[in-house]
């Protein structure tokens, strides 16, 4: 019998959770890398044991879903038959690690993101279900807007820094002693009340004034932020979008068919590793400015038990009609399941109908309450303060 996870709680494979079509089950790449063979089981387990669709988080994860509690037993043989499994549930929790996708062979990402896994598993920290690690260590910064508490990242020089997320600077470190430091930062957020209630975050402790100890006191300013990424050619192969973070188990097989490895990102892209021609699948985004990039969207209903509304379905029918820069999220309730942080239209599904937000997330106050799906399809002026 499977464990569901309650509400608020991020699944895994080891403890999904309950959605409306049935247990959602998280696979979390080790090293945020799929290969070939990984990708072909993958696709055939969510076709077997769920209802055929496959989320991209953006925790850099998939997501199978439709699982029954009967298909879920037979569902973790076989990602451990893959080696996607971790030893326990705990272990699983912990092994929060965004991983950058613009790493090369024979440099010291996969060596960092492999040496923090371990030394995550033989820890006994205990983390918040989001608190979660990025290693961020190219030359310019890819992952500064994505969720994580503690970074590995590099300074200007080239050399390597690891900061608390919401402090500016980050701390000096050497090769060896990356991994140390960075749980050194969990360790003290931990010891320092940071995860008191269980859901803390680590740019939210040091906001309310948590200051470091000396030996962990940062100095060091990180490299620059890489410009918003895209769908196309990058020098490690083809990055394509998934429309709304959702596929069929189909066009993961495609995938796999390619011989390539999968690097996972947390954008709701996938990088194919040395691919130089674009794929094309149902539901894949291959164009740079594809209108769908401008909107995230949950799964919402009927697919989540939670949401109050059809949330993909009003994101495809906008997503056309609003401006280039903007960026809308449409949730299917007030947790924001798919995006935590603001957007620059954040429209909320309640029972009375849509709360609108401008340049704020899910837990702003609305401008506007109940508004009507099709009347704002119909005037997305609505959105941008037409009205």
């Amino acid at each position: 019998m499977s464990s569901s996870a309650v509400k608020g709680w991020c699944p895994g494979a080891l403890r999904p959770m309950q959605s409306g079509d049935g247990l959602v089950v998280r696979v979390r790449p080790f090293g945020g890398r799929l290969e070939p063979a990984q990708i072909s089981g993958l696709a055939e387990l969510a076709g077997r044991f769920g209802n055929g669709l496959i989320d991209v988080t953006s925790r850099a994860n998939l997501q199978i879903r439709g699982v029954s509690e009967v298909s879920h037993r037979p569902l973790l043989d076989g990602l451990a038959q893959l080696a996607l499994l971790d030893p326990d549930a705990d272990i699983e929790s912990r092994r929060n690690i965004l991983v950058m996708p613009f790493w090369n062979p024979g440099d010291e990402t996969q060596s960092l993101a492999a040496e923090l896994e371990e030394a995550l598993a033989d820890s006994a920290l205990a983390l918040p279900t989001k608190f979660g690690f990025a290693i961020d260590d190219g030359t310019s910064r890819v992952l500064a807007g994505d969720s994580a508490d503690v970074r590995i990242e590099r300074d200007r020089s080239g050399r390597l820094l690891v900061r608390a997320d919401g402090a500016r600077l980050g701390r000096s470190v050497g090769r060896g002693e990356a991994v140390s430091t960075a749980l050194g930062l969990a360790n003290w957020f931990i010891a320092s009340g940071g995860a008191k209630d269980g859901r803390g975050r680590m740019a939210a402790h040091i906001a309310a004034g948590a200051a470091l100890p000396e030996a962990l006191r940062a100095e060091t300013e990180p490299a620059p932020v890489m410009a918003a990424l895209r769908p196309g050619h990058y020098p490690q192969g083809a990055m394509v979008g998934v429309a709304f973070g959702q596929m069929l188990h189909t066009t993961l097989h495609q995938f796999a068919g390619c011989g390539h490895a999968l690097r996972m990102t947390p954008w709701r892209m996938v990088l194919s590793e040395g691919k130089r021609e674009m794929p094309s699948a149902p539901g894949l985004i291959t164009e740079p400015y594809d209108p769908a990039l401008r909107v995230i969207a949950c799964s919402g209903a009927p697919r989540c038990r939670e949401a109050h509304a059809d949330t993909r379905a009003l994101a495809a029918a906008l997503a056309p009609r609003i401006a280039a820069d903007t960026r809308l999220h449409v949730s299917g309730c007030a947790k924001g399941c798919a995006h935590s942080g603001a957007a620059a239209v954040t429209l909320v599904a309640t029972r009375a109908g849509f709360d609108l937000v401008r340049c704020g997330s899910t837990r702003d106050e609305p401008v506007l309450r109940g508004l009507n799906g099709a009347d704002i399809v119909s005037d997305p002026s609505i959105l941008v303060g037409g009205h």
